[in-house]
């Protein structure tokens, strides 16, 4: 079976199995502890330390789920292990992706969001991200929002699943978001104009997004799609001849594709 094929073999829990009313919190190694429990693939984030570590977590700030203020991005990935995750039953640390990939050990396939990062320092996250990857042997593929990280993804030899991660990119969808873009910008994305050189070999799609043309096109012509972020049944069935899988959260899905 093919890396991509695993990838898209079981449903995929979103940062983990993560739970936090029950001290279980997202991209910590108690959530993908327990996704593999329950035999799912898991999806986790990527953030870029001071010190250029990629590091397990989905925000560019700290606040969220630690106890400590500012952004990532302003600490070593030294410090940045030592910091707890509020909540967290277990006492769980920010892990690097290093120690993420120890963790997982090849048991289970993982999809790893390349985050689009604030400081500017794109090129170095997929850099860095792909030679700390280089030697796992285990399913893996990476995806991004950002052409820039997928391109650059490719440029330093990464020939493995790539994916982009597309929107509806409505004005009203992004009016709360740090990236600002534009109607051109907003076209060019929602189509995936970018494939040429972003070459990308699956897609990730909102929920809502499944039947935007572009994702349909790419379909037909044999591109896997992944559905997120699907919160309970219902939705789940509603994607379902729209999405070869689901990213997942809240609820366990029953989904296996072969």
């Amino acid at each position: 079976m093919s890396k991509l094929s695993s990838v898209f073999k079981r449903p995929i829990a979103h940062r983990g199995l993560h739970d936090r009313e029950n001290g279980v919190i997202e991209n910590s190694k108690s959530a993908f502890a327990a996704a593999m429990e329950k035999n799912y693939s898991i999806e986790c984030d990527l953030q870029l330390s001071g010190d250029g570590v990629p590091m397990v977590f989905h925000d560019d700030l700290l606040d969220r789920l630690t106890n400590q203020k500012g952004a990532l991005a302003k600490l070593s990935a030294g410090q940045l292990s030592r910091i707890r995750l509020s909540g967290s039953k277990n006492g769980d640390q920010i892990q690097s992706f290093a120690e993420f990939l120890d963790q997982i050990e090849g048991k289970t396939a993982l999809v790893v969001e390349l985050k689009n990062q604030t400081d500017g320092r794109n090129a170095e996250l997929a850099t860095a991200a792909v030679e700390t990857a280089r030697a796992y042997q285990g399913a893996l593929a990476f995806k991004s929002f950002s052409p820039i990280l997928l391109s650059q993804a490719r440029a330093v030899g990464y020939n493995g699943p790539l994916g982009i991660i597309v929107s509806r990119f409505s004005a009203n969808e992004l009016k709360d978001k740090a990236v600002k873009l534009n109607a051109m910008e907003r076209f060019f994305l929602r189509h995936m104009l970018h494939y040429p050189k972003t070459r990308f070999n699956f897609i990730s799609a909102n929920h809502a997004a499944l039947k935007l043309a572009a994702v349909r096109i790419f379909r037909q012509f044999g591109f896997k799609v992944m559905a997120w972020t699907i919160r309970s049944a219902e939705t789940e069935r509603a994607v379902t001849g729209l999405a070869d899988q689901v990213v997942f959260e809240n609820y366990l899905p029953h989904r296996d594709k072969n």
